[in-house]
């Protein structure tokens, strides 16, 4: 079975928003799943965070940034063409009820999974303050769509083009600092920026949770390619997670286990343009 792209447009530089007609996986979808992909049979399986879905449409949305060689791929294709395989949801759902006030903390294409998040402990009748970040106001996502799910949306950049001139954590900081009674941070972002607001969010009497994007093959459990150190035992992001008590994560073994192929990637990536400058693809 194909699945078909229905939508497909770049958001920001480099970085691009897909809808895909999957009407099986959007009525089993909940935030905080995620998707594996694959573009034809010969293609390598990558997961993809679950950016929003319509049970009704039956549609699915993905949003991911060109970095190796497949998504280099996958944001050549266009609305109308079709993907080999598309499974999920994968993953445990985040554990969303209502807690009070919550902080979702998103950086870069982290706000993508923290979007549908926001919609969910909104609608759990929870107070949602949303923080999400770039390093300047292009590469800034889902802006209008965190705002209309959040109760109070903040911006920071890196170079101060819109919003706060420095981090996400620096407003989070600021908010706890306030004496606002939170419930729970949920920090989404690269693994350096996660690490960071932990260490900031720590010394605070808040619950911490972080998702986490780690190497996958199969997504199921089977492969153990995805194993992360919490709380010193070794779990499976991909069926104990994405989301994980962020006190009790590992950050260095994980940064370590996502820097392992980068040699490699690299060299898939350079073959692909090389492929590419010759007409090949």
């Amino acid at each position: 079975m194909a699945y078909k792209i229905l939508e497909k447009e770049e958001i920001a530089p480099s970085v691009h928003r897909m809808v895909i007609d999957a009407p099986d996986v959007a009525k089993a979808a909940k935030a905080g799943q995620f998707i594996i992909l694959r573009i034809n049979e010969k293609g390598e399986r990558i997961p993809l965070t679950i950016a929003d879905f319509e049970t009704e449409n039956g549609t699915v949305t993905v949003i991911f940034q060109e970095m190796g060689k497949t998504t280099k791929q996958l944001a050549k294709l266009s609305a109308g063409e079709f993907l080999e395989d598309f499974v999920g949801p994968l993953g445990t759902p985040s554990d969303i009820e209502k807690l009070g006030t919550v902080i979702l903390v998103g950086g870069g294409v982290g706000v993508a999974p923290a979007y549908p998040q926001a919609k969910a402990y909104s609608k759990a009748g929870n107070k949602v303050i949303s923080i999400i970040g770039a390093r300047n106001k292009d590469l800034l996502i889902l802006e209008d769509e965190m705002k209309n799910a959040s109760s109070e949306l903040y911006i920071a950049t890196d170079d101060g083009s819109k919003g706060h001139h420095g981090f996400v954590t620096d407003i989070m900081k600021q908010i706890l600092d306030s004496g606002e009674k939170v419930a729970r941070v949920v920090i989404i972002g690269p693994p350096i920026m996660m690490k960071v607001g932990t260490g900031v969010a720590s010394p605070y009497d808040v619950e911490i949770l972080v998702s986490l994007n780690s190497i996958m093959v199969d997504g199921t459990g089977m492969c153990g390619g995805c194993r992360v150190t919490v709380d010193g035992k070794t779990r499976f992001t991909c069926v104990d997670g994405p989301e994980f008590n962020a006190r009790k994560v590992d950050f260095v073994e994980l940064m370590n286990r996502l820097a392992m192929y980068r040699g490699e990637e690299t060299k898939a990536v350079e073959k692909y343009d090389e492929e590419c400058r010759c007409g090949l693809h």
